[in-house]
């Protein structure tokens, strides 16, 4: 099982889908479980987060955008 806290390689970060969960977007930009959800539930993660039912979901777009790798 690969921990948040793990960093993503770019080919990883170059296959991700349309839309991925917070611990996706959390390792690839390095911030541990808690701070990510910590900083969901404020409104204060690096990018837009989305609340689907229970989960939070982040636009891999605008992820990028933060990871400056946005085409």
């Amino acid at each position: 099982m690969i921990e948040a806290w793990e960093p993503m390689t770019l080919s990883e970060v170059a296959a991700l889908p349309a839309v991925v969960d917070l611990m996706t977007a959390a390792r690839a930009l390095r911030i541990k479980r808690t701070t990510a959800y910590a900083l969901a539930r404020g409104g204060s993660f690096p990018c837009p987060v989305l609340r689907v039912g229970g989960a939070y979901r982040v636009p891999t777009a605008g992820l990028l955008r933060v990871l400056g790798l946005a085409t």
